[in-house]
Parts: structure tokens; sequence; C-alpha cells
């Protein structure tokens, strides 16, 4: 069993600790922590405490991660395109249409079960359906992805995606032509209250910031780089809608005469972090796929 040390800090005075550690571990479930917490798997102070226990600066935060249940999610034969691979971590550039880890109704076929055929030294920290799962991207989003392949690499990873040092660049086409050059968007992101399978900018949500600049600009579409500083559920797409610009494509937050593109034209094309035991910096990019530079030729075309 594996076990870590936090100390709260002034800023995080009077938060309650299944708070300060979902923003922590930015992957892990509320859900997930409150149950530790249940279980005992969490102290302040060497002390046990209630989900609710609001925290006081200097307080020493210890939580042990359990030891997880077999894993019974299916290994499958699947192809992945791994960009690298050592004993913590692995980057995979997920295609497009395929969903990062079972859910209801995508109990097969996701990278997680390729991922466990490829190798069953995964960290358990997210449970049986996400072993290894520190960020997740779309179904319909293509890119990269860092797996963690044991708990260790896990917690330093999330840690960094929570203190916003992990690099993530995004290539997207939208609707309407940008008329500035780059732009940044601070808006919380939540459920929306309107309808549950979508998300949306609204004053309940966790705070959310999307840098964007634009790489060519036509008429009616722009292609921009976006660079995530948090990493919300469905970001980019919320974001650039919120501004007038949703993503060419996008089933969900398009405008209902978009192209038929079988999902938003949105590739994870960058991603930086800090190893968790080499302490070295490591960058990744890819080109982009086929499905995103096709669309691109047919805009170009047109003008």
């Amino acid at each position: 069993m594996s076990t870590y040390n936090y100390e709260v800090t002034e800023e995080q005075a009077k938060k309650r600790i299944d708070k300060l550690l979902a923003e922590q571990l930015e992957e892990v479930s509320r859900s997930q922590i409150q149950l530790w917490i249940e279980q005992g798997h969490v102290t302040v102070n060497s002390k046990e405490v209630k989900a609710n226990y609001k925290c006081q600066a200097g307080d020493n935060i210890q939580w042990s991660i359990p030891e997880t249940e077999p894993l019974q999610v299916e290994a499958e034969n699947i192809p992945l395109h791994i960009l690298y691979e050592d004993a913590d971590v692995l980057v995979v550039n997920k295609p497009r249409g395929v969903v990062v880890h079972p859910s209801a109704g995508h109990e097969t076929g996701t990278l997680v079960n390729a991922l466990l055929h490829h190798c069953n030294d995964l960290s358990g920290i997210n449970g049986i359906e996400r072993p290894g799962i520190v960020h997740r991207i779309d179904k319909d989003t293509s890119g990269l992805l860092v797996v963690a392949k044991n708990d260790y690499a896990h917690i330093h990873l999330s840690k960094q995606l929570s203190e916003k040092r992990v690099e993530r660049k995004y290539e997207a086409i939208v609707h309407g032509a940008i008329p500035h050059e780059k732009g940044l968007v601070e808006a919380p992101i939540g459920r929306d209250p309107k309808d549950r399978q979508r998300m949306a900018v609204t004053e309940k949500g966790k705070p959310a910031i999307t840098h964007f600049r634009v790489i060519e600009r036509f008429p009616d579409y722009t292609h921009i780089e976006c660079a995530l500083e948090t990493g919300r559920t469905h970001q980019i797409r919320v974001h650039m809608k919120y501004i007038g610009y949703p993503l060419l494509g996008d089933p969900k937050y398009g405008p209902r005469k978009t192209w038929d593109t079988n999902g938003q034209i949105l590739h994870a094309k960058k991603l930086g972090f800090l190893h968790p035991r080499k302490k070295e910096w490591m960058e990744f990019e890819t080109e982009l796929p086929e499905y995103f530079t096709e669309v691109l030729e047919q805009i170009k075309k047109t003008y």
C-alpha cells in the first residue's frame, strides 16, 4: 500500500479535505476520495477525520492508496500508437473514435482494453475501469495522452496537472473568422443545468482557463491552437462555443448546420510533463491526423 503526505498551505485553509484532495489529485473523483476517508485511508495530523473536515494551514494530510482488486476489464489486442514507454509512464497517440476507458455503453474496444493487453502494470488509483488513466480526451478527439504504469507515477503526474505544470496544446478548426491573433478564455465550467449530458459555462462550475492563437484564418472558419491551463470536461469545446466560435463538426456544442465530420475537429497535438522519477522535462508532438488535414484542404479549396 502506497502512502503520501501533503501539507496544507495558508491559501487552502478552511477548505473541506475531500475538496482539497480532489483538487490535488485531479483525475481521482471526489466520491472516490470520500470513500478513502470513510474507510480510514486518509488522516490529518495522524488522526482520522470526516469528509467535511475544514483544513487548517500546516495540517499534515496523509493518505494511503488501498490495494485494488484484480482488474476485471478485458484485455483486447487492439493496435496502439506508442510514442514513448518506460517502467513508469507510457505516451500514446489515441485515434479518433476510441473511448479512453470503459463505461456504460462502451465496455470494450477502449484505450484501457488495449493498454491491458499491451502491459498489465498500470496504476490502480482510478479503480478497475480506469487503470493508468491520469487525464482523458473525448472519444472523437484524437491525440496524446500520458498513462501512469504505477501509483507513484500517477500521484506525481496528477499533482503536475493540478498545479498547471503539464503542457497540453491542441489544434482545432472553428466556425467563424476570429479577428484577433490570440486570446484567453477564463470562465468556470460545470454541468449544464438545462441538460446534464452537456457542460456549460456556469457560475457554480470549476475554474477553467484556455489560451488560443490563430494559425490560419479563412472567411468562415479559423484554424487555431489551444493551450490548456486546466482540464475540465469538454473544456475547449465549451469555451470556444462560449465566445462564439464553436468547433467545426461538434455535434454537442456546434451549430445545427455544421459539417458532417463524425465529430469535432480537435487534436491533442503537443504534450509536455516532468518525468515523475527521472525529473526530466519530456515533450512529445504528433502530426495532424488525416481527418484533420482533409478538412483543412476542403476549406482551402472553397476559397
